[in-house]
């Protein structure tokens, strides 16, 4: 996703003062630190005021459809429930798009929320280094909450110097979603291969539908394309970070060739289409496959539930690994209710929240929570099926390169040429430029 960096300047002398300072409470005071992040307390809470935690989120929970989201939206209201008298949780909501730059503008104004949702790699390193994002130890290590997860590796992206400054929620792959009975209908193969992909494209093309729907209006969907077309020619972003590897060596000019030919069976609107308008042209039958991550799992099933029984999940052809991520929150180091916020976030990795993340959301738990899975979506089936096939993992192109502002110039490189104002030579060397000027020592 598109984002900016936060610089250290952004973190004040008097944000650092109030760290820790001290709920704020609904009744127009302030009380100090009560309770703990394992269980909800007896109503009344400190100095009998009820203490306001904010959470900021990416979406509408007043408006959405998507299952993942009304998940979130459930948690919050339980949260608040059991912990009615003493915490209450205000959201912050907004869309994906404007997600970054709004949470920006409050930590600037110094009205960070007290948890928000992040990606990890750069993106959460521009929170911990200037110390807005608070270490999260002290509460993951009470109450057995940290065991309860299934592996320390979880929290691999969200550790700095030795300490963990990020919760995951789930798992989620980037895998080609596809309509079933569209194949079918146009004699088309699953794909394992670039050359299938292709084949692919063309039948259901010459069947009379659209093959691929995508949002270069949205430019990390189409860096994403991007990334899996590099990992398939050998790009090594370590190397080229460290300068042992260069941009113009062949293999992004490769890659940016075939995302040029990929994108001819994109539908005609994606240069402008959002991640949601190219989603809903999915599960509107209106296009044959959707490149996405898993989460839309939720967003498919929530606004056309009938969908999911013709809805097919296979891996980006031509590659041994796949892209993983997990959604993760954070603890503002200048909350005024710091195990408040805690309290919250553990909520979003209980029993409850992790078995809704799977049955209803289709993605994968992080906990080690036992779910049923008949119950779940089928197409988490099919996305276990490609992680058990794949043979490794590796992130999103944009969440792996030295710096945001890095990973914000290849997506807008890629959109580039996807638009036809580089060539994928341009490309490869605008991309050299900007890594000896910007990335390496």
């Amino acid at each position: 996703m598109k984002k900016r960096r936060i610089l250290s300047t952004l973190l004040t002398a008097a944000m650092i003062a109030t760290t820790f300072a001290g709920c704020s409470s609904n009744s127009g005071g302030t009380t100090t630190n009560a309770g703990n992040s394992g269980s909800p307390a007896d109503n009344g809470g400190a100095s009998g005021g009820v203490q306001e935690i904010t959470w900021m989120f990416w979406d509408d929970l007043d408006a959405t459809e998507d299952l993942i989201s009304l998940g979130y939206k459930d948690t919050i209201e339980r949260f608040n429930k059991d912990y009615e008298g003493k915490y209450h949780v205000k959201p912050i909501t907004t869309n994906l798009e404007e997600y970054y730059n709004k949470l920006n503008a409050l930590v600037a104004a110094n009205e960070t929320p007290d948890v928000f949702i992040v990606s990890p790699g750069p993106q959460l390193t521009d929170y911990v280094a200037p110390g807005v994002a608070a270490p999260l130890d002290d509460y993951l290590n009470k109450d057995g909450w940290k065991a309860s997860f299934t592996s320390d590796a979880v929290f691999t992206q969200q550790t700095y110097d030795g300490k963990i400054y990020a919760v995951p929620l789930n798992t989620a792959a980037a895998c080609c979603f596809y309509n079933t009975e569209m194949f079918d209908k146009a004699g088309a193969k699953v794909p394992t291969n670039w050359d299938e992909m292709i084949a692919a494209c063309d039948k259901l093309q010459a069947a009379g539908y659209t093959p691929i729907t995508i949002s270069a209006g949205t430019a990390w969907c189409l860096s994403m394309v991007a990334g899996y077309l590099c990992e398939a020619e050998g790009v090594s972003l370590p190397k080229l970070a460290d300068g042992s590897a260069s941009w113009e060596d062949g293999k992004l000019e490769k890659a940016a060739n075939k995302l040029v030919q990929l994108s001819k069976y994109f539908q005609r609107t994606a240069a402008g289409d959002t991640n949601d308008v190219a989603t809903a042209n999915f599960y509107n039958e209106e296009a044959a496959i959707l490149i996405q991550g898993s989460w839309v799992i939720g967003q498919i099933n929530g606004a056309n539930a009938a969908f999911e029984s013709k809805c097919g999940v296979f891996q980006f052809p031509g590659v041994e690994r796949v892209i993983a991520k997990s959604d993760s929150l954070c603890m503002s180091s200048t909350s005024k209710c710091p195990d408040g916020a805690a309290a919250l976030i553990k909520y979003f990795t209980d029993d409850t929240a992790q078995k809704y993340t799977a049955e209803k959301g289709g993605k994968i738990p992080v906990t080690k929570v036992q779910y049923d899975a008949n119950t779940a979506p089928k197409q988490l089936g099919y996305v276990m099926d490609v992680f058990g096939g794949a043979k490794g993992t590796f992130g999103f192109y944009n969440e792996s390169m030295p710096t945001t502002e890095t990973g914000a110039h290849f997506d807008d490189t890629m959109v580039a040429v996807f638009l036809g104002d580089l060539t994928p030579a341009d490309a490869a060397k605008d991309m050299e430029e900007y890594y000896k000027a910007n990335c390496r020592k």
